[in-house]
């Protein structure tokens, strides 16, 4: 992994990612205790209790992580967003990692998953956007557990940067988005700078 950002911007709150919230803070008090009991809880919530927007057939794109926790849906970037909120409130190390994927028309989209620290300098990536019949995913301590699994032959890349703050252009495209539709069938990003 490449970690883009110095090693505290790793537990940093921003615009995006703001832990510093009520809603997130009432919601991260109802998790147990213990770096890794904690994590695998806040999982848990992201993946089951927040819809993907496209999955749910829902046309908001919140990218804040109070916004997705209070909308209770989001694509796979603001779901990984508040994941990394939640962990970052904790003290666990959290970034927001990519894939870049086949979007199934030809072309490719960007998937956003969450790399946590789960022991000293041990990371693992973790995919919360939620499962669906075919889909399937959990929190591991042990290995990278992702919805998919990136295919170099179909020029499908695994991007080994892991970003303390998301990426501007994938901001900018949920910020300016008209909807979710709208946004997928076109205006999402197709790879990282």
């Amino acid at each position: 992994m490449i970690f883009v950002g110095e090693p505290w911007d790793f537990l940093g709150a921003s615009e995006a990612v703001d832990f510093d919230h009520p809603a997130i803070q009432e919601l991260s008090s109802r998790f147990p205790d213990g770096d890794l009991a904690y994590a695998q809880a806040a999982f848990d919530f992201v993946r089951d209790e927040i819809t993907h927007s496209t999955d749910a057939n829902d046309p908001r794109t919140p990218w804040r992580a109070s916004e997705v926790l209070e909308q209770g849906t989001g694509l796979c970037y603001a779901k990984s967003i508040l994941y990394v909120a939640l962990l970052r409130l904790a003290g666990v190390r959290a970034g927001l990692c990519y894939q870049r994927l086949t979007d199934g028309q030809g072309g490719f989209v960007l998937h956003g998953l969450v790399a946590v620290e789960v022991g000293e300098d041990r990371w693992v990536r973790l995919d919360p956007r939620g499962d669906r019949p075919g889909l399937r995913t959990w929190f591991s301590a042990e290995e990278d557990v992702l919805a998919y699994h990136a295919d170099p032959e179909q020029g499908e890349i695994d991007y080994p940067e892991v970003y303390a703050q998301p990426p501007e252009k994938i901001l900018r495209a949920l910020r300016e988005a008209e909807d979710c539709q709208t946004l997928c069938a076109g205006g999402l990003p197709s790879e990282l700078p």
